[in-house]
């Protein structure tokens, strides 16, 4: 954590699941000061009684307004962006909310970025950005526009460098499906699966953090970075669920909601061509072209009908043992099926 000695650090959105991961991790280090940016004050009490850290600061403020984003900016060094709308069916409702969060809200924070010289921004995105089909992945692809056309507007010499995270599923992140499933197992309700087949890739909020930080630390301006993930079938995912807790409760389809795809994909063809290979890690660099439209229509790329997109139905696919392994790093999961004093299994 050499890189964050003696600094700040701004989490918008920070009151969600990914800002309470990078609190557990960034806590016991030598770095300076967190501020936690949302608009949700309930939430951010609960965190204040929580951790009591005098290196935790509290900014009350929305996205959506820049000089409440300007007042939690001024001296910072760099910044997560998680705050966003995330729910699928919401979104489909109300669009036009979507955009204002993720898409105007994030041009606020670049803008700010910018004008108090942060050093770093990592723009948080999503599967659902990749081939978007419904209101949340296309105000997530925007968001990643913005993200792209701000760098490249800045130049490679300048003081803020913007690039961007995309990863699919956190398991047992706030409004996910695990912890729904876990409910309802425990009061003996049948668990309600969409699809089957559905496929989703499976990442822990500690991975999510990882690629944060591998961003932080490799991001070029304008970058976008995916982290390798395997992926499961829904049914996978409630079998093995049912498996850690010994319940025999019944799966009861209930169909595809609004805007949900069978599968999600992390890089579209199109960016697998110019994706670079860093281990456990794709890095697609910004596309830096100018307005230059013979560009776009006189030369084009043969290779792109011959390479296949990155997505969750062609990644490594999880069974039921191994989706139970992964589960099984969930402090939400260990705390039910491990007691980790005396081994003892969790029994309904």
């Amino acid at each position: 954590m050499s890189l964050f000695t003696n600094k700040i650090l701004l989490i918008t959105g920070g009151t969600g699941s990914f800002g309470n991961a990078v609190l557990r991790r960034f806590l016991d280090t030598d770095i300076k000061e967190i501020r936690i940016f949302s608009r949700d004050e309930k939430k951010q009490d609960d965190m204040r009684h929580q951790y009591q850290n005098p290196k935790i600061k509290f900014y009350i403020g929305d996205v959506r307004d820049k000089r409440s984003v300007d007042t939690a900016m001024r001296g910072v060094d760099y910044v997560f962006h998680a705050a966003a709308l995330k729910q699928v069916p919401s979104c489909e409702f109300f669009p036009m909310q979507a955009v204002r969060t993720n898409v105007i809200g994030t041009e606020n924070v670049l803008d700010s970025a910018v004008d108090f010289g942060v050093k770093n921004v990592v723009v948080l995105s999503t599967d659902k950005a990749a081939y978007p089909i419904n209101a949340m992945g296309i105000s997530k692809a925007m968001m990643e526009k913005v993200a792209i056309a701000k760098a490249r507007s800045l130049g490679n010499d300048a003081t803020t460098t913007i690039c961007s995270t995309r990863y699919g599923n956190v398991m047992a992140s706030r409004g996910s499906v695990i912890p729904l499933w876990i409910d309802q197992i425990k009061s003996g309700k049948p668990i309600t699966i969409t699809d089957p087949n559905m496929t989703r890739f499976m990442m822990t909020l500690d991975d999510a953090v990882d690629l944060v930080l591998f961003a932080f630390e490799h991001g070029q301006p304008g970058d976008i970075f995916v982290q390798k993930a395997p992926a499961a079938t829904i049914e996978t995912l409630a079998k093995a669920l049912l498996e850690l807790y010994h319940a025999k409760n019944p799966i009861r389809v209930i169909g595809t909601r609004h805007g949900e795809k069978l599968y999600e994909t992390l890089l579209t063809r199109e960016e697998m061509v110019k994706a670079y290979d860093m281990g456990n890690y794709f890095r697609i660099p910004a596309d830096n072209r100018d307005l230059n439209y013979g560009l776009y229509f006189s030369e084009g790329q043969t290779d792109i009908t011959q390479i296949e997109e990155y997505n969750s139905h062609n990644t490594r696919r999880l069974d039921v043992e191994g989706m139970k392994e992964l589960l099984l790093k969930l402090p939400l999961i260990r705390k039910d099926i491990l007691n980790e004093d005396n081994g003892h299994i969790y029994e309904p």
